[in-house]
Order: C-alpha cells, then sequence, then structure tokens
C-alpha cells in the first residue's frame, strides 16, 4: 500500500510551483523513500570563496593564508591545508606576515581588519560573499546617517563580528527572543535592523515584531537573510514535516547548519545531525517511510551524495 506520505512527496516533486524539487528516490513497494533537498550543499558565497582559494593555489602565490577558515568545514578545511594553506586565527599572526597571500574568507572582516591588511602591503584576496559586503555597505551608510544598528544573530559568528566592525555609530547583537524583548534603546535615534545572512527566518520577524513593540521611532527593517538561506530553510520545512527522520549533514562550527538542524528538529523529532559520512547510524533511521536529507551551505557535494547513496542502499533495498 502507498504511504499517503510519500504519494505527497511525489506529487509535489513533479509539480510546478512547488519548493521540493530535489531527488526522490521510492522503494519497489513504495513503502519508503529517500528526498534529498534540492538546496543541500554549497551556496553561492561558499562556492566563489572556495573557488577564490583554489585559484589562487593555482597561481602559486605562495604562502597563501585565509583570515580564519575560508568555510565551516573540517574536511574541506583539511583538503586545502594539504595543499599548503594556512590559517591566520587572529589579528596577531596577521600582523606578524611578512610577505604572501591573504584571503578574505565569505563571512568578510571588519574594516579594521581590512585596512590593516592593506597596511601590511600584502597580496589581499577579497572573497567576502557579496551578501555579506552588501550588509557592510547597509550598516556604515545608515550610521553615517544616524541611525542606531541592531543585527539579528550570534555575536560570536565571524560574519556578525565583521558587519559590527563596518558601524560607524551604536549597534547591538540581538540572538534570543529574550535578548529581544530585553533590548534597550542607546540612543533616541531611528533604528535599522539587519541580519547575519543564515539567520532563521521566522526569527528574524519575530524579533522585528518585538522590537517594533517596544514603542521606539518606527525602525527601517531590512532583511538581509541571503536567498539561498530562505530556500534551504523553507525547503528542508517542507520536508521534515513529512519525513519520518531527517539526516542534516553539515559542520559542527557551521551556523547555517546548526539553524537548519533545529529548524527540522523542530518538525521531525527523528532528525539527526551528522559532520561525515562516518557519523551516520543507520540503526537509527526507520526501515519505513520517509528519510529526508539536507545540508548546510558549507557541506561538500560529494558528502552529501555519500549519504544519499548509503541511504538509499541500506533502506529502499531491505524493504
Amino acid at each position: 500500500m502507498v504511504d499517503e506520505r510519500i504519494r505527497q512527496l511525489t506529487e509535489d516533486c513533479r509539480e510546478e510551483g512547488t519548493v521540493m524539487k530535489g531527488d526522490l528516490w521510492v522503494s519497489p513497494d513504495q513503502t519508503a523513500a529517500v528526498y534529498t533537498a534540492r538546496s543541500a550543499g554549497f551556496c553561492f558565497g561558499v562556492q566563489r570563496a572556495l573557488d577564490t582559494v583554489y585559484e589562487q593555489i593555482r597561481s602559486e602565490h605562495a604562502p597563501i593564508y585565509t583570515y580564519g577558515p575560508i568555510i565551516h568545514n573540517e574536511i574541506v578545511v583539511k583538503d586545502l591545508e594539504d595543499r599548503g594553506v594556512r590559517v591566520i586565527d587572529s589579528r596577531q599572526e596577521l600582523e606578524n606576515l611578512r610577505e604572501g597571500t591573504v584571503i578574505i574568507r565569505s563571512h568578510g572582516v571588519s574594516r579594521e581588519i581590512y585596512d590593516l591588511l592593506k597596511e601590511r602591503n600584502l597580496h589581499v584576496v577579497d572573497a567576502t560573499c557579496p551578501f555579506v559586503r552588501k550588509i557592510h555597505r547597509i550598516v556604515e551608510q545608515k550610521g553615517n546617517e544616524g541611525y542606531e544598528i541592531v543585527i539579528t544573530g550570534s555575536a560570536v559568528h565571524p560574519e556578525v563580528e565583521g558587519i559590527r566592525g563596518w558601524c560607524t555609530g551604536e549597534v547591538t547583537v540581538v540572538e534570543t527572543e529574550e535578548e529581544a524583548r530585553l533590548y534597550k534603546q542607546k540612543t533616541d535615534k531611528n533604528l535599522c535592523i539587519v541580519s547575519q545572512t543564515t539567520f532563521n527566518l521566522k526569527k528574524f520577524y519575530k524579533f522585528v515584531e518585538i522590537i517594533m513593540g517596544l514603542s521606539y521611532h518606527k525602525p527601517a527593517v531590512l532583511n538581509t537573510i541571503c536567498n539561498a538561506t530562505e530556500e534551504r530553510q523553507t525547503e528542508a520545512r517542507s520536508i521534515a514535516k513529512l519525513a519520518d527522520a531527517m539526516i542534516v549533514i553539515g559542520g559542527k562550527h557551521s551556523s547555517n547548519t546548526q539553524k537548519l538542524y533545529e529548524i527540522c528538529r523542530k518538525e521531525c523529532s527523528n532528525t539527526f545531525f551528522v559532520q561525515t559520512f562516518d557519523d551516520l547510524n543507520l540503526r537509527l533511521v526507520p526501515f519505513r517511510g520517509i528519510v529526508g536529507i539536507s545540508a548546510g551551505a558549507s557541506t561538500p557535494n560529494i558528502l552529501i551524495e555519500e549519504v544519499s547513496k548509503l541511504c538509499r542502499k541500506t533502506i529502499l533495498n531491505r524493504c
């Protein structure tokens, strides 16, 4: 008998205008299915940053450094290290450099670090995601216009640290609903609210609603969450609502993957966060029903395909 949810998923994958455009495999008896999200894997900004690093490797502009890990994925970073690319983790390390190429990662850096890179007379290659760089310009301009800035996101995330570093006035980072409710404006100026590009979209609008209800001037609200993040979260939420199990693949330090896991976990209690192929324990995955697979923006496609193949071989073939 065909599982009703599998039938619905199959129809959604075939219909135009739905978010379900990924790859679907169904068992011969139509009682089990594996769905891999179309939006899983590298986003534009991450792919662009990686392409930039490999281009510099080919150009032999050694030594090559990245300011912080180029992306939050240990497998990729290890591969780059094997190719001679070193990671700089602090301003002090940067100040000690005398030569070489320094690549600014997709998360971007503060104005202070950007200026220091230029002062050191190093070969600087800027791989900042264009969507992140746009936020830098926004907060710089709004600050110059007299706005107080609110950033929704994680204060310790490198992207948010970089955004803060381009603010020219008062700035506050809000990460939780409690922080939004406790927010107190530091000035009597107008507010401008922006977001980390990978922030949870629903949380962003919830925080905006809370802050707007605190009787301040009507803020300028700019949804700076990138389209790829919105698409990834929307597709993952849709499949998690139907799934018996969800597998979210990504690095443990990846903010967007952690948020993806939270979204899926809310819809499907049987959600697993795996960093590598070896982390996947299929004994915990149900034999029947739907298994959904999504992945963060820093997850290599080869890893996603490995997990998908293992699920298909183990689940679909044993039905």
